[in-house]
């Protein structure tokens, strides 16, 4: 482990947000795990979209314990719209990192109205961990791994603690580690079930879906954003990139750290 590595987890080590108790969560089971998951994908595997989250969410397996984690993205709207249009009530949680474009925290307010979500969740990172680690504001130009966990990683942890599964929107479209995903997988290193619903889907499908239900799009869309994180690690893409070659381009970098591998 490097110096920087070290010092990261020794302020981090049982935080649990602003002015929260310490506490260390239980051990998962990955019996337990591979059990229950495998019972989803023999039951649910073959579902997408809004069959896989009515299968599962009402009167389901996952009913009760399961939230949507959004990043009011280019794509997000899709996502959000399929989870209210079953149950507005669902907890969404978004990461403000403090680093996103303006645009972004516009688009959450619009889409919140829009489509009555009545449980956003708005996550900020904690502020001692900034303090003593990014007190001025630029650790994601020297290590952004760093940045990535403090902002991002560390607070949804926290934010997701108690659920036991998360509904997120990745695609395989977006390439790289994303390309061989599967709908429901597990978290080995946190116990907990992640809903994968649009994962076969295309880019034109998403378009489709949202100009169908008339979704706004995000605000920087038509600027060339086709992959949204925060502003300073993101930039616009030309037709012939990937989606995602506008985050943390240069670098040998395409994953923020939320998603860990997964069964």
């Amino acid at each position: 482990m490097d110096q920087g590595s070290a010092v990261l987890r020794g302020a981090l080590a049982g935080s649990t947000g602003e002015g929260g108790a310490t506490h260390s969560p239980p051990r998962p089971d990955p019996d337990a795990l591979l059990a229950r998951l495998d019972d989803l994908r023999a039951g649910y595997g073959h579902l997408s979209g809004a069959e896989l989250l009515r299968a599962t969410l009402v009167q389901g397996p996952l009913s009760g314990g399961t939230a949507l984690v959004s990043s009011f993205g280019v794509e997000s709207a899709v996502l959000l719209h399929l989870v209210a249009s079953i149950d507005r009530t669902i907890p969404v949680i978004f990461l403000d990192t403090g680093k996103l474009f303006p645009e972004t925290l516009a688009y959450r307010d619009q889409l919140q109205s829009l489509l009555g979500l009545t449980n956003l969740r708005t996550i900020h990172p904690d502020s001692r961990a900034l303090a003593r680690l990014d007190a001025d504001g630029t650790l994601w130009s020297r290590t952004p791994d760093h940045c990535c966990h403090i902002r991002k990683t560390a607070p949804l942890d926290q934010a997701l603690d108690g659920f036991a599964a998360w509904i997120n929107g990745r695609k395989r479209f977006h390439g790289d580690v994303r390309a061989t995903l599967p709908t429901i997988e597990g978290e080995p290193s946190t116990g907990r079930i992640k809903l994968n619903p649009l994962v076969t889907w295309s880019a034109a499908e998403l378009d489709a879906y949202r100009v169908t239900h008339r979704l706004p799009p995000h605000p920087l869309a038509g600027k060339g954003y086709r992959s949204i994180g925060c502003a300073p690690c993101t930039r616009p893409v030309g037709p012939e990139e990937v989606p995602r070659a506008g985050r943390w381009w240069g670098i040998d970098k395409s994953e923020c750290g939320i998603h860990r591998p997964g069964v």
